[in-house]
């Protein structure tokens, strides 16, 4: 498939891409930590809820408990810890009404985890870490597609049947290239190498479990939020895995 037929197939995507890119970009233009608080709050809270639907979960009083949870991300100078306080807190009154059940637990897992380090990673290492990221993960999520597209043949994993070693292989090279070269505004070239690499490889694998979560709801997306690409997980899979590791990077190599 050339790159116009692949235009042609996914032009409502491509225009979605270009206004996210947008909105993103403001974002990024105001560098303040209340809108982005702000901004990730609003993409932590829709996809709680799409997950939530995933994992089969039907507790509003759920909802409360993640709006409390970002509230006190913006607070707390470490968000990243309150990772196992919510987990405490949840189990606190699970077992307080004698009705444990680890599955309820998964919504504070995925995405709340991630949601919580990406806005550490912003506390932490500022805007400059937020872009890398961004470079890294898009790449990472066009190389795949385009050389999937293009010469996919090898199928990459049963859980994503339309995934190949091709595009996996295609996206982490371009992700790594160009995650290494921005990096070098930050790190030495060994670091910025291995930072990119790793969490490019770490947004694969974020794809994949979302993947699998939708495989095993039954569903084609997990919402209808953004025309072309789905719900706010499927535009957002890459970084739920990705955050993770690179926050633990940067904090081990800086």
């Amino acid at each position: 498939m050339s790159v116009k037929e692949i235009y042609n197939a996914n032009k409502q995507r491509i225009l979605t891409s270009f206004v996210l890119l947008f909105v993103v970009g403001a974002v990024a233009f105001m560098d303040n930590l209340f809108v982005t608080w702000l901004f990730f709050g609003v993409v932590y809270l829709v996809s709680f809820k799409e997950a939530m639907a995933l994992f089969d979960i039907d507790d509003r009083k759920y909802y409360a408990y993640a709006a409390a949870l970002w509230l006190a991300a913006f607070i707390y100078p470490n968000p990243d810890d309150l990772t196992f306080v919510v987990l405490i807190v949840v189990v606190s009154i699970m077992i307080h009404k004698k009705e444990l059940n680890f599955k309820l637990l998964a919504p504070f897992l995925y995405p709340s985890v991630s949601m919580l380090f990406l806005i550490a990673l912003y506390k932490d290492f500022g805007l400059n870490s937020l872009i890398w990221l961004f470079v890294i993960v898009t790449s990472a999520d066009i190389g795949a597609y385009v050389v999937g597209k293009s010469i996919g043949k090898t199928p990459f994993s049963i859980t994503s049947p339309n995934k190949t070693w091709e595009g996996v292989a295609g996206g982490i090279l371009l992700a790594t290239v160009l995650g290494t070269l921005f990096g070098l505004t930050s790190v030495n070239l060994f670091s910025s190498l291995l930072v990119s690499f790793l969490v490019s490889l770490s947004s694969v694998w974020g794809d994949l479990f979302e993947s699998y979560l939708k495989r095993e709801a039954r569903v084609k997306d997990s919402g209808d939020i953004f025309p072309g690409h789905g719900g706010m997980l499927d535009r957002s899979d890459g970084y739920m895995f990705a955050s993770i590791i690179m926050l633990v990077l940067l904090r081990g190599l800086l």
